[in-house]
């Protein structure tokens, strides 16, 4: 009985730092709002309620996407920026800028326009030579695609005008200022099918990680499994990216902190690293926030800030182990 308590007390833990966290969101930011105000202030429900929802979203997705993608290519330094998405995503958000084209969704569908793109060009790389997905040539594909796309989305940067020079380097740090309720439909509408996607896939992921004849001879579909995960995290980091830019370390750090308190078993890691990346990017986006009040940090750099500890602290306990 004391397992499965400590298992549950796990669960609990981690929806009450969430729970913590979104609390914090709501109450904490530059404008002072009394707490007896807070069920009714305006600011609350239509901008901080909002922009808290969907960081949650956004986090969860990130940390979903790299724990799938860590077990597909076998590689624990991999995140879902690592394949090239950012690059593509960056140089479509630079390129609307640039362009100055006008509405709301302008800069977010051309944002998800390149990272599909991006996507598209890894996914051929990795089917060189068969079927089926090689891990090394996908990697490799993504750094190649991210080199390129980063060369070209710098090199508009650098005609850029100062304005624009602004926006685009405040959007690939990564940001949440634009949140609102139609913004957190949206993804809220998009991002289940890919997150059941991955889920239906625990028990093939599970087998992956041992490596593709050991998965194969224990029954799972190999290619098939690999074509469904890639695509089914990058269209969840896509949609990430092109509502929030590009926010980074989430999805390297989250599957390992889900790991040590859940285990390597998907079925739990997946939810794991949803509740884990959501209440993440919650405290990471509160900070941003607050840290230099009236002014804003871009949350990619607070995330970045909180990461790089983090994952030092992950390599020491991995060479003690």
């Amino acid at each position: 009985m004391a397992a499965p308590a400590a298992h549950a007390m796990k669960w609990l833990a981690m929806g009450v730092v969430l729970a913590t966290a979104l609390a914090a969101a709501l109450v904490l930011g530059p404008a002072h709002i009394p707490f007896a105000e807070l069920a009714h202030s305006p600011i609350v429900w239509d901008l901080r309620l909002p922009r808290a929802l969907l960081a949650v979203l956004v986090g969860g997705s990130l940390g979903v996407a790299g724990a799938s993608l860590q077990s597909l290519v076998r590689n624990p330094l991999a995140d879902p920026f690592l394949l090239g998405l950012s690059g593509g995503a960056g140089l479509g958000a630079v390129l609307a800028i640039a362009l100055h084209l006008g509405g709301p969704w302008a800069l977010p569908l051309a944002a998800f326009a390149g990272a599909l793109l991006a996507l598209g060009l890894v996914f051929r790389l990795g089917l060189v030579g068969g079927a089926e997905l090689d891990p090394r040539i996908l990697l490799l594909g993504g750094v190649a695609v991210g080199a390129f796309t980063g060369a070209v989305t710098t090199a508009i940067v650098s005609l850029a005008e100062a304005t624009e020079l602004r926006n685009a380097y405040l959007w690939l740090w990564g940001g949440l200022s634009s949140a609102s309720w139609a913004t957190v439909r949206l993804i809220g509408l998009y991002i289940p099918i890919p997150l059941f996607v991955l889920l239906a896939a625990s028990r093939p992921l599970d087998l992956l990680v041992l490596g593709d004849e050991s998965a194969r001879y224990l029954g799972a579909e190999v290619a098939s499994t690999k074509r469904r995960v890639y695509l089914a995290a990058s269209l969840l980091t896509a949609a990430a990216v092109a509502v929030a830019g590009v926010i980074g370390f989430v999805g390297l750090i989250v599957p390992h902190v889900g790991r040590g308190l859940v285990g390597g078993r998907h079925r739990a890691l997946l939810p794991a690293a949803f509740l884990i990346g959501g209440a993440l990017l919650v405290l990471a986006d509160t900070l941003a926030r607050v840290a230099v009040a009236p002014r804003e940090l871009p949350v990619g750099i607070v995330t970045a800030l909180v990461g790089v500890p983090l994952f030092v602290l992950l390599l020491k306990r991995w060479t003690a182990a």
